[in-house]
C-alpha cells in the first residue's frame, strides 16, 4: 500500500507548484507593496493616500456641499472604491476633519469628532460632514481631463488614481505611516509659504536650498507651539530628508492679586495633549518603581522632591470652544517663573522633538526620503502637467464650441433656405445628408442645426454668436499660446499659486525663534567627598578625603572595589563590563554612614556589572582594554553620557568583558600581561587614537582559554607586577635588565615571566 502523502509545494502536483519558501516569499512580498503603494505612503503630486482619496473624491461625487451624515459617505466609499473596515475608513474621514491635526481640515465637521486629549469621535451615525473650502483646491480640476481613471476594485465604477491638487498638500497637512520597511513623518506647513516656496522652484529649477528656506523657514502645525532649533537644524532635515526639530510649549505669566502669579499654557508641541503632560507631572510626584525593582530609585526621589518644591498644582482649563489652557500653580510666589517652567520643560513633554522623515511615494510610483528641493520640484513637474492637460482639455472644448458656432453663425444667413430642405426631407436624417453635402456643414454642426429653437433665430441671438465666436477664437488664441511655450505655462501655475495663496492662506501659527533646550541647575555645595563601590555594585559618598578602609563597612559577602576621591561637583564615569559608559553627577550619589544604594538606582546597568569609575581632568587620557586581548587609546572626557541609559562606547565580543583602564603616564610602553603569566612590552605609539570608542586593535596574542588579565603603561626602566607568590611577597618590581627580554612588537605573544613569578597584574 502506498502510504506517500503528495507535498502541497512540490512539483508534484504541478509544474505550477512553488517550494513553501519562495510562496512565502512571494506572498510578503505582495502583502509589503500593497501596504507602501496602496495603504500607508502619501503621493507627491496630491498628498493623500488612497483612502483619504477615495474619500474625499466618493464625497465630491455625492455632491457633499451642506452637512449629510458620516455614515452615508463612509458607506459610499466601502461599497464602490475602499473594500475595507468601517471603522478604519471612518477613521481616516475623521481625521481629515480634525483642526488640531490637520493643519487645512479637507472636511468640515459637525458633532463630536475626537480631541487632541486623545478622546474618540462619536459613531458615524451621529456625526456629519461636508467639503471644506481647501477641499476646493483638490477637486475644482477633476472634471478637466487633468487625471487618469481606473476601474474600482470590481470594475463597476471609475475612480481617479490621482486628485488634481493645485497646492502640495502633503506639505500643508503632513502625513504620518508605517507601512513595510518604510516610515514617514512629515510636518505640516504653511499655505503661503508652501506656494511661495513651489513657485520660486518652478521659476527657477535650480534653485538652492538656502533660497527655498528664505521662503519656507520651517514647519507651521495646527497647534502652534514654538520651534527652537537652530536653522542649521532645520536646514539638515530638509536637505536629507530626515533629522528632528525641537519644539517647545508657549506660555506666559498670568498676575494675580496680592503679588500672586501663575503660568499659563496656551500652546502645546505637536502631537503633545493637556492630558499627557498631566499623566507625566502626576508621575513625577508620585513615582512608581522600574520594573523588576521593588522601591523608587535615588533619581526619582530627588526629582519628585524637586517637582514638589516648585509646583503646587496642575489643571486643564481647556474647553471645547476656547483655546487650550494649562494652568500651573507655583509652590510660592518668591519662586523665579523661568526655574518653574524650566523644571517642566526639562521632565516633561511640554518640550519635545518632533521626527522628520520625508518619504513619499514619487511620481514614478516609487517610495523614497527627499530633500525638501527634490519634493518642490517634482511637484512643481506634476502641477505643469496638470495645468496642461487641462489646457488641453479646454482647448479640445473651446474648438468644439467654435465649431457649433461657426455652424450656427453659417446657418443664420442661410435660415431659410435650410427650413425649406427641413420641410422638403423625409426625415432627419434626409435633412442632415443634404446640408452636409450643399452646404459643406460638418455632421456635429448639422445636427446641432436640426435641433435648435426657433427662438434661437432672432436678430439679437445673430450677434450674441458672432460675440461668442470672438470670444472663442481669443480663448483658442491664449490656450495654444500657453501649450506652445513652456514659460507661459510656468508663469500660469505660478500665477494661480499666487492667486491660491491670497484666497485660502492664513498666518503662520508655530513660532520660529531659536533657543537653547531648557535645563535646571540644581545648587550643590562644593566639597570634597569619597566615592565608595563595592563589590557587588553598591555605591555610596562618604564626606572628605583620605578615610581610613579599615573604617568602611560592607553586607555581608560584599567588600571593597574601589574607592574615589572628588568633589561635589564633580561628574564620575563608570564603566561596565558590558563596554557601556556612564555618567554620575558626585551630588547624586547617596551619602552618610549607610551601605549606599544599588548603582543601577542611578544608571541602567546592573549592579554587579560595573568595572571601574573615573573623575577628574577629562582631558586625562586612558589605555582601554578587554578581556579579549583588544584596546585603545582615548580621554576620559570621551566616556560621558549624556543620558542614563549610557553610551555604547566599547565594543566587546561575547564572552569578553572590558577591563579597567590603564592610566596614560609619561611612559612609552604598553605593558600586557595575559592570564598564563606571559608579559609582553610594545611602544606606546602602536595603539590608535579612539575618541569615539568600538572594538579597538589586538594588544597581545592570546590563544584560547586565555586572557588578558592586566595592561599598565611604563617607562621601560620599572614594573610593579602584583600576585607574586615567591617568598610570600604581594608585589615585586622587575627592572630595566629583565624588562629589555619582554619588549616586543604589538600583538605578539610575550614571554613567560621568570619561574617563581606568577603575576595576575601589572602597574607602573
Amino acid at each position: 500500500m502506498d502510504t506517500h502523502t503528495p507535498d502541497l509545494f512540490t512539483p508534484e502536483n504541478g509544474d505550477d507548484a512553488a517550494p513553501i519558501e519562495q510562496h512565502a516569499s512571494q506572498a510578503y512580498l505582495g502583502y509589503a507593496v500593497s501596504t507602501v503603494k496602496a495603504r500607508a505612503l502619501p503621493e507627491i503630486a496630491d498628498g493623500l493616500k488612497p483612502v483619504q482619496r477615495r474619500i474625499l473624491y466618493a464625497m465630491g461625487d455625492a455632491g457633499a456641499q451642506g452637512f449629510a451624515k458620516c455614515a452615508r459617505y463612509v458607506g459610499e466609499v466601502l461599497g464602490k472604491y475602499h473594500p475595507h473596515g468601517d471603522s478604519s475608513t471612518y477613521e481616516a474621514l475623521v481625521h481629515l476633519a480634525q483642526p488640531f491635526s490637520m493643519r487645512y481640515p479637507l472636511i468640515d465637521g459637525q458633532g463630536n469628532f475626537g480631541s487632541r486629549d486623545g478622546d474618540s469621535a462619536a459613531a458615524y451615525r451621529y456625526t456629519e460632514a461636508k467639503l471644506s473650502r481647501y477641499a476646493e483646491l483638490m477637486l475644482a480640476e477633476i472634471g478637466e481631463g487633468t487625471v487618469d481613471f481606473q476601474k474600482n476594485y470590481d470594475g463597476k465604477f471609475e475612480e481617479p488614481v490621482l486628485l488634481p491638487a493645485r497646492l502640495p498638500f502633503g506639505l500643508l497637512n503632513g502625513s504620518f505611516g508605517i507601512p513595510v520597511g518604510f516610515s514617514t513623518r512629515i510636518p505640516s506647513h504653511n499655505l503661503k509659504e508652501v506656494a511661495a516656496a513651489a513657485a520660486l522652484v518652478i521659476k527657477h529649477p535650480r534653485a538652492k536650498l538656502d533660497e527655498i528656506l528664505d521662503k519656507l523657514p520651517g514647519p507651521d502645525f495646527p497647534g502652534g507651539g514654538q520651534i527652537i532649533s537652530p536653522a542649521e537644524e532645520i536646514r539638515q532635515a530638509y536637505e536629507s530628508g530626515r533629522g528632528s526639530i525641537a519644539m517647545r510649549a508657549r506660555w506666559s505669566v498670568e498676575p494675580l492679586a496680592r503679588g500672586q502669579w501663575r503660568i499659563v499654557v496656551t500652546e502645546l508641541p505637536h502631537g503633545v495633549s493637556c492630558r499627557q503632560v498631566l499623566e507625566e507631572i502626576e508621575a513625577l510626584a508620585n513615582p512608581r518603581p522600574a520594573t523588576g525593582k521593588k522601591e523608587v530609585g535615588q533619581e526619582q526621589k530627588r526629582l519628585r522632591q524637586f517637582i514638589l518644591d516648585q509646583v503646587e498644582a496642575v489643571r486643564d482649563e481647556s474647553d471645547r470652544k476656547s483655546k487650550l489652557r494649562l494652568v500651573i500653580e507655583p509652590r510660592s510666589s518668591r519662586q523665579d517663573p523661568g526655574a518653574t517652567m524650566a523644571a517642566l520643560l526639562v521632565n516633561t513633554s511640554l518640550e519635545s522633538r518632533y521626527p522628520v522623515n520625508l518619504t513619499w511615494l514619487g511620481l514614478d510610483g516609487l517610495p523614497e526620503t527627499k530633500g525638501i528641493a527634490d519634493i518642490l520640484r517634482e511637484w512643481g513637474e506634476w502641477r505643469q502637467q496638470t495645468v496642461r492637460r487641462r489646457t488641453e482639455h479646454r482647448l479640445a472644448k473651446c474648438e468644439e464650441r467654435l465649431h457649433i458656432v461657426l455652424g450656427r453663425l453659417l446657418a443664420y444667413v442661410r435660415i431659410d433656405e435650410i427650413i425649406k430642405l427641413i420641410r422638403a426631407a423625409e426625415d432627419q436624417a434626409e435633412a442632415k445628408q443634404k446640408m452636409i453635402a450643399k452646404w459643406k456643414f460638418s455632421e456635429r454642426q448639422a445636427e446641432d442645426i436640426i435641433n435648435i429653437r426657433l427662438g434661437q433665430l432672432t436678430k439679437l441671438d445673430g450677434v450674441k454668436l458672432n460675440d461668442e465666436r470672438k470670444a472663442l477664437e481669443g480663448e483658442r488664441k491664449d490656450l495654444k499660446a500657453i501649450l506652445g511655450d513652456d514659460k507661459q505655462l510656468k508663469k500660469l501655475v505660478v500665477k494661480e499659486l499666487e492667486e491660491d495663496a491670497k484666497k485660502y492662506g492664513d498666518e503662520r501659527r508655530t513660532l520660529i525663534k531659536a533657543e537653547e533646550r531648557a535645563q535646571v541647575e540644581r545648587t550643590v555645595v562644593e566639597e570634597p567627598i569619597t566615592v565608595i563601590l563595592s563589590q557587588k555594585g553598591w555605591i555610596r559618598a562618604r564626606s572628605g578625603h583620605g578615610l581610613d578602609p579599615a573604617t568602611l563597612t560592607f553586607k555581608d559577602g560584599d567588600g571593597p572595589l574601589q574607592s574615589l576621591e572628588c568633589r561635589t561637583t564633580d561628574p564620575v564615569i563608570v564603566l561596565a563590563a558590558s563596554g557601556k559608559s556612564f555618567t554620575i553627577d558626585a551630588a547624586a550619589i547617596p551619602a552618610g554612614r549607610g551601605d549606599g544604594a544599588p548603582v543601577n538606582t542611578l544608571v541602567n546597568a546592573p549592579s554587579d556589572d560595573i568595572v571601574w569609575m573615573g573623575t577628574g581632568d577629562l582631558q586625562r587620557p586612558l589605555l582601554m582594554n578587554s578581556s579579549a586581548g583588544l584596546g585603545f587609546l582615548c580621554k576620559l572626557g570621551d566616556l560621558v553620557a549624556k543620558t542614563k541609559q549610557g553610551k555604547d562606547f566599547m565594543s566587546v565580543a561575547q564572552g569578553a568583558h572590558a577591563q579597567v583602564p590603564a592610566p596614560v603616564t609619561a611612559g612609552k610602553y604598553v605593558a600586557a600581561l595575559s592570564s598564563d603569566a606571559r608579559l609582553l612590552l610594545f611602544p606606546l605609539d602602536e595603539v590608535p587614537v579612539r575618541p569615539n570608542g568600538g572594538v579597538g586593535v589586538q594588544l597581545l596574542a592570546l590563544p584560547d582559554n586565555v586572557t588578558l588579565a592586566s595592561v599598565a603603561v611604563t617607562d621601560g626602566r620599572t614594573l610593579v607586577v602584583s600576585g607574586v607568590k615567591r617568598k610570600n611577597r604581594a608585589t615585586e618590581t622587575l627592572d630595566a635588565k629583565l624588562l629589555a627580554g619582554h619588549i616586543g612588537k604589538r600583538a605578539q605573544r610575550g614571554r613567560v615571566c621568570d619561574a617563581g613569578f606568577r603575576p595576575d597584574r601589572v602597574g607602573s
